[in-house]
């Protein structure tokens, strides 16, 4: 009797991580993290020499990064983005709605345009992204979605109203793509720092050690990620020891 050995190739399933903001602070540091851990990478910002600058340097990790010049507060331009990275990955395993502004100032005085810019970057554009790939996450039945949000989601914070408004908006459009989700297997998390080193705050004279680093939100998401497919992690709130 002669017997004959059936070889199996299977492709290997890798994982896609979509990042806005991804050439700073919490965003550089995500892409990182998720790279170094074999996610090919779609991921965007304005400015094209620093996504072309951060492709490069994950060039060792050997994953898959595609990067698109992109103004967040521009539907147009997201829509192009999401549209260029469903041609380039066939499924979407994470999206991470990063990218935001940040514009000090009160309520009552500031110029009109400082919410609205506000608004454009810290609710439109997660509104905009959220709804793209969610869409295909439902489909897939999987997916994660993570809202990097800010205890201004929460709190008052002296000197940022808008900032805070659109931050809550953004923890509020969080609560319903959970809602939403949930019945597809898609899992939706909001991420709220405290004040985080990052060039928010170049030039100040508060000890480094004093703020929550983008490497431990980086590390955090990548745990929520690994966690047994049943857990759903909300919220995570992430504050200095001591400010």
């Amino acid at each position: 009797m002669r017997f004959f050995a059936t070889l199996f190739f299977f492709k290997p399933i890798y994982m896609n991580a979509i990042i806005t903001g991804a050439t700073k602070g919490i965003g550089r540091a995500i892409a990182i993290k998720l790279a170094e851990n074999g996610y090919n990478l779609g991921i965007c910002a304005r400015s094209t020499a620093d996504l072309i600058s951060l492709a490069e340097e994950l060039v060792y990790t050997g994953v898959k990064v595609f990067h698109v010049s992109t103004d967040c507060s521009s539907k147009k331009q997201v829509y192009e983005f999401c549209a260029a990275v469903a041609n380039q990955f066939d499924h979407i395993d994470v999206l991470v709605n990063n990218a935001g502004a940040f514009i000090p100032g009160s309520l009552l005085d500031e110029e009109d345009d400082s919410y609205e810019q506000q608004l454009l970057l810290n609710q439109n554009a997660p509104y905009y992204f959220s709804k793209y790939f969610g869409r295909i996450m439902r489909k897939q039945q999987s997916g994660h979605i993570f809202n990097v949000c800010s205890v201004a989601s929460i709190e008052i914070i002296e000197n940022a109203g808008s900032y805070s408004v659109t931050k809550s908006a953004l923890l509020s459009l969080n609560y319903v793509l959970r809602k939403e989700l949930s019945k597809y297997n898609v899992k939706v998390t909001a991420i709220l720092p405290g004040s985080t080193l990052t060039s928010s705050w170049e030039g100040t004279t508060i000890p480094p050690e004093r703020f929550v680093q983008p490497n431990d939100i980086a590390e955090v998401l990548y745990t929520v990620l690994n966690l047994s497919s049943g857990v759903n992690v909300e919220e995570i709130i992430l504050k200095p020891l001591i400010f």
